[in-house]
């Protein structure tokens, strides 16, 4: 399986969480397509069948580059 770049990864997830609270403080149409877009661009960057697996995917991923980079923060990147 390919691994997607956590660069990309790191964009959707960011993406994701931002509309999340778009559309939670404000229900609109258009907010709500750009979250299914964003969500199923997570799930096939992740090879995911929901977004909650995808975003699970994600943070392993992230966290696994962030080891071998030797980057560190210690913050969760699950949204």
């Amino acid at each position: 399986m390919l691994v997607p770049d956590p660069k990309v990864v790191r964009t959707l997830l960011t993406r994701y969480a931002s509309l999340r609270i778009a559309q939670a403080e404000c229900e609109k149409p258009q907010t709500a397509r750009e979250l299914a877009d964003v969500s199923r661009a997570l799930c096939v960057a992740m090879g995911a069948a929901s977004v909650e697996d995808a975003i699970a995917e994600a943070d392993a991923l992230l966290i696994a580059s962030r080891q071998t980079t030797g980057g560190g923060g210690g913050l969760s990147l699950a949204v």
